[in-house]
């Protein structure tokens, strides 16, 4: 069959399977023509819309899709949960709500840790990276199976979820507490009902309805109370708390119509400690190669392995305090006139504000040398000789908000149901007033001619693998009364960053059942969906504060800048004093001293300051899908396919080097995708205590839009043109996955299952914050561009195994026993460009965790082990050739404690104690066999009290 005919049939007639599942040639010589008949994509998904009223969920009482097209189905025990994965025909994992209330987490991000496959990590990308993200001590993003945030859909109630994150295609997760969710679903195989860009799963957060309840009314209010340990270390409080509450009714003459409310407002304050010795290797060259090749230091002597000789030359050590607090709510009204009707509309709304403030003492290695000792040897032996001590305070604060909405309907007309929904989402992140300054030995300006201390020979030691200074009495003195022993530098740095989208759109699902055959069921749909993006980012630094006040000998003592200390660093580990900050004072004196001449976000005139870091754009996707449920015995098989059409526009500031011969101006750029997605799912149930699956389906994932359309820079020489910028003609990361697992029940209260999967991947590109991946010049005549370029394959394998038992026989005093245990091996490679091959980013070897709980009447324990294992986090993070300074994240291991008591019906306490054991929350190192150049973030332990009143 000639290949545009496919085509045009499987966009007007039922799905062509000789498309789906023929020849790998033949799909691509459709795709060919896709771009040019790209309309009729559109125009079919549109058709759909225009010709049927919108709103919607869908479909019967199975779970086996997680997307909108399903019912929202709510879990509120772990018996609800554990019914609702071995319901699916796909692979799911679930947590209730009894789950979530008997946990010691922060937020869902770390709630998703309890999973199976899934990593969560403390740090991301922008302002959330490195050692500045992990500060705050819990989980922000997650990867699943092997594959980074940006290869996830997250939803809430079905509905996707914008993504505010500057310069990636993350959702931050650590916005949404635990409260107020009923259920989490993981789903692990997409359907051709579902959203075609998910490599790794779709995460659905939902939120129950007044008809997920037994009794027509309901209300429940919950306080608690949190300390954090690392904060009472340094002196501070570091209590905190919320309130949360829920109500639902039915109502109406026959209890039709429902209406569920549910509000939080909690806060948290934090003092963590920080040695971040990586930060200082990458900012302040604060690391060497003890034993080099010659005395310029730039590569280690002949025969010995890099890491083997890499040591920390200068560390930052210091103090990260602040706060948190989220507020929020959700809310559905659903009228449900009769057995096949309903009406729904729903929403949610999640904001936060942190202010989060780090002060670090910086033992800064000013002046090395090497020396060859035994002359003719070529070994060179380092000397640290010069120590300039630093004070630095930095801010990390953050406003963020996550809102959805969606007004849908669900009828069955006979054999027909059809789901029509219009939908709504907005996020945004924002760095509005990051600001820093410092003080030094050795400041130098007009008024001031510091010096910096002498010590020669090895300016570190290490202690239980962490870096130790070696000090003199002098550069100890000045470390420890920086208030008064340093000079200020400048009056301040300020940066403002603001990034956010709007995503809204419709979609229609349409079933058909069939009986007395083979074929049960026909399902088909589109969706349309278009969101705009905006991100800006603005810089001003203020002349030296001796300069302007016209005067020398200035302190942070002197300024009101810092009077006070805390008397240790960096408790039971660095023992010198860190200044405490009036952060205000700090404000004020930025204000007081910036001129128009601090606005210098990346040159010297205003209109290029203002416009070079906004990036702006729209995305708008138009889908359309069949499937079908065949049955034959006890298999069900259910073939699909979906076809996705992307168009991307970008609009950039083109910033000129030369403004008298090419005048910087706005630019743009556009692109385009056509994805042909199949999928085949099987399950075969032999009895009503087994189910066995095996999936196929190809998924994508777009790039980050900074890779596509990020700011330009032209620079023109004499006879050539250099011209940085995205690459509107990336591609995008492509999937092809398979998946087996077996499902078994273990008489009334047990459950094992074992699963293996397979991704290969296509075009990879991994997460580089702003800056582009794989950057390469592609000359063209006398133009040479210089742009971000895709990675090569990759491939993705893994083991599961969950385990979840109830033991009997055990004497009636003493109660229940139980475990619940999960495990995940996966093994990651890939071409990150160029033919490197890499670990991929965030994907440890193994995940593990084990849960041991006892129940006897109105109490509860559960004691919970849980394992990360190390893992990739940043490729080449100083610079070297070799490809052996990746930063890698050593393994994690933390033990949860809860306990729950029912003090009455309807009254309950729980108490829950996270990081019982004290564990390092974060500890990165360059090199995968040294730990000499680290980050380490102590967080300490949180306790949580709620006490949680239903009726």
């Amino acid at each position: 069959m000639h290949a545009k005919a496919v085509f045009l049939g499987s966009l007007v007639h039922a799905p062509a399977w000789v498309l789906c599942f023929g020849p790998a040639d033949d799909r691509r010589e459709v795709l060919l023509y896709s771009n040019r008949y790209r309309w009729l994509a559109s125009a079919a998904c549109l058709g759909f819309i225009a010709n049927l009223s919108l709103a919607t969920q869908a479909q019967a009482e199975t779970v086996a899709e997680a997307d909108n097209a399903q019912p929202i189905v709510v879990a509120a025990k772990r018996a609800d949960a554990a019914a609702l994965e071995f319901r699916s025909i796909v692979p799911v994992s679930a947590l209730s709500e009894e789950d979530l209330q008997r946990t010691a987490v922060h937020n869902v991000a770390e709630a998703l840790g309890l999973m199976p496959s899934v990593n969560v990590m403390n740090t991301g990308s922008s302002f959330f990276g490195g050692i500045d993200g992990a500060a705050r001590g819990e989980g922000r993003f997650v990867s699943i199976r092997g594959l980074n945030s940006e290869y996830n859909v997250n939803l809430i109630n079905g509905i996707n979820v914008a993504q505010g994150m500057p310069y990636s295609r993350q959702v931050q997760l650590s916005l949404l507490p635990p409260s107020g969710l009923n259920t989490i679903v993981l789903t692990k195989v997409s359907t051709a009902a579902m959203d075609g860009d998910a490599i790794g799963g779709t995460v659905d957060f939902r939120t129950p309805t007044a008809f997920d309840y037994a009794k027509p009314f309901r209300m429940s209010l919950t306080a608690s109370g949190r300390l954090e340990t690392r904060a009472r270390d340094y002196g501070d409080s570091g209590l905190g708390g919320g309130l949360a509450g829920e109500i639902t009714k039915r109502f109406g003459a026959d209890g039709n119509f429902g209406l569920y409310l549910s509000g939080y407002y909690d806060e948290r304050h934090f003092a963590n400690s920080e040695m971040a010795g990586v930060m200082a290797a990458q900012n302040d060259g604060g690391w060497a190669y003890s034993v080099a090749s010659s005395s310029s230091g730039s590569a280690p002597a002949a025969g010995l392995d890099p890491q083997k000789t890499i040591t920390q030359t200068g560390i930052n050590v210091g103090v990260s305090n602040g706060y948190t607090t989220r507020w929020g709510g959700n809310g559905s009204l659903d009228w449900r006139p009769d057995a096949d009707t309903q009406v729904y509309l729903r929403g949610s709304y999640a904001s936060s504000k942190t202010e989060q403030n780090s002060t670090l003492s910086q033992f800064v290695s000013s002046s090395k040398s090497w020396t060859e000792t035994v002359a003719g040897t070529g070994r060179y032996n380092l000397s640290v000789n010069q120590i300039s001590n630093r004070v630095w305070y930095e801010t990390n604060p953050e406003k963020a908000m996550l809102a959805t909405a969606a007004l849908g309907l669900d009828k069955k007309f006979g054999a027909w149901r059809v789901a029509p929904q219009v939908f709504f989402s907005e996020g945004h992140n924002d760095r509005p007033n990051h600001i820093e300054l410092s003080a030094r030995n050795n400041q130098s300006d007009n008024y001031n001619s510091g010096t910096t201390q002498p010590l020669g020979g090895t300016s570190i030691t290490y202690v239980d693998n962490l870096p130790q200074p070696l000090m003199t009495s002098a550069i100890y003195n000045q470390l420890n009364n920086a208030n008064t022993a340093l000079l200020a530098r400048r009056s301040g740095q300020l940066t403002e960053q603001f990034s956010g989208q709007t995503k809204y759109g419709a979609k229609i699902d349409l079933a058909r059942d069939f009986e007395g055959s083979v074929l049960e069921q026909i399902r088909f749909g589109a969706k349309y969906s278009i969101s705009h993006r905006m991100v800006t980012n603005r810089d001003w630094t203020n002349a030296h504060i001796s300069n302007s006040l016209g005067y020398g000998g200035s302190t942070w003592a002197s300024l009101g800048i810092a009077t006070d200390y805390y008397a240790q660093v960096f408790p039971g580990v660095y023992t010198w004093s860190v200044p405490k900050v009036n952060h205000q004072r700090v404000v004020e004196l930025f204000n007081q001293f910036k001129t128009s001449a601090s606005f210098d976000t990346c040159t010297n005139n205003d209109l290029d300051n203002y416009n070079c870091n906004t990036l702006s754009g729209s995305e708008a996707v138009s889908a359309a899908y069949a499937s079908a449920t065949l049955r034959f015995g006890d298999l069900e098989v259910e073939p699909g396919l979906r076809f996705e059409h992307t168009a991307i526009r970008n609009t950039y500031w083109l910033r000129s080097t030369n403004l008298t011969t090419a005048p910087s101006n706005w630019a743009s750029n556009h692109t385009e995708y056509n994805e042909l997605l199949p999928s085949l799912i099987m399950a075969y149930r032999p009895a009503g205590s087994a189910v066995y699956r095996a999936s196929f389906f190809q998924s994508y994932t777009r790039p980050a839009m900074v890779q596509l359309g990020g700011g330009a820079t032209v620079a023109k020489g004499d006879t050539t043109t250099t011209i940085t910028s995205g690459n509107p003609n990336l591609l995008p990361i492509r999937a092809t996955n398979l998946d087996v697992s077996g499902d078994w029940k273990l008489g009334r209260d047990g459950q094992v299952m074992l699963g293996g999967f397979y991704k290969h991947l296509r075009h990879y590109m991994y997460d580089n914050g702003s800056g582009y991946i794989n950057a390469a010049n592609l000359p063209d005549t006398n133009t040479i561009y210089r742009m971000p370029l895709n990675g090569g394959s990759g491939d993705v394998y893994g083991l599961e195994a969950q385990l979840r038992e109830k033991f009997t026989g055990l004497p009636q005093w003493f109660g229940t026993l139980g475990v619940n245990l999960s495990a995940t091996h996966q093994w990651t490679k890939v071409d990150i460009g160029g033919g490197v091959t890499k670990r991929i980013q965030n994907a440890p070897n193994w995940l593990a965790r084990a849960q041991m709980f006892w129940e006897k009447g109105p109490a509860s324990i559960d004691l919970t082990f849980k394992y990360t294992g190390e893992y990739v986090s940043t490729y080449n993070a100083l610079g070297q050739s070799g490809g052996w300074d990746d930063l890698y994240v050593r393994p994690i291991k933390m033990v949860d404690l809860h306990a729950g008591y029912r003090l009455r019906e309807g009254l309950r306490a729980d108490v829950s104690v996270a990081n019982l054991l004290g564990a390092y929350s974060y500890w990165s190192h360059v090199g995968k066999e040294t730990l000499a150049i680290s980050d380490v973030v102590d967080s300490g332990r949180t306790v949580l009290l709620t006490v949680k009143w239903s009726m």
